[in-house]
């Protein structure tokens, strides 16, 4: 091998590649994060819907959908939590862009 310590082509930049972020950047990226987040919440709690109709249409094995609603619930709850997350490092970001005059 030519560089020892390297044994992967893509995802590796040296340090003169990497770059700083600016605040609009990171504006962005968070609301995209913001986005994902939401969706999550969205499917999960669409998922928590399901398994409850599935407990009372197959009670012989509704332990099982409840556990799988509880699951789908909390999975929600902290999704939606990151996507409130991201919303206020979203806000962060753009008084961090105006303050530099972005």
């Amino acid at each position: 091998m030519a560089e020892e310590g390297k044994h992967h082509f893509f995802h590796h930049k040296s340090d003169e590649e990497k770059h700083e972020k600016t605040p609009e950047e990171e504006a962005k990226h968070h609301k995209k994060l913001e986005i994902l987040g939401g969706l999550g919440a969205a499917a999960a709690g669409v998922y928590a819907i399901h398994e409850k109709h599935q407990a009372k249409k197959d009670p012989e094995n509704a332990h099982k959908h409840k556990i799988g609603e509880e699951v789908a619930a909390t999975v929600a709850v902290g999704s939606a939590g990151f996507a409130f997350h991201e919303h206020h490092e979203k806000k962060d970001a753009k008084k961090e862009a105006e303050r530099q005059g972005f």
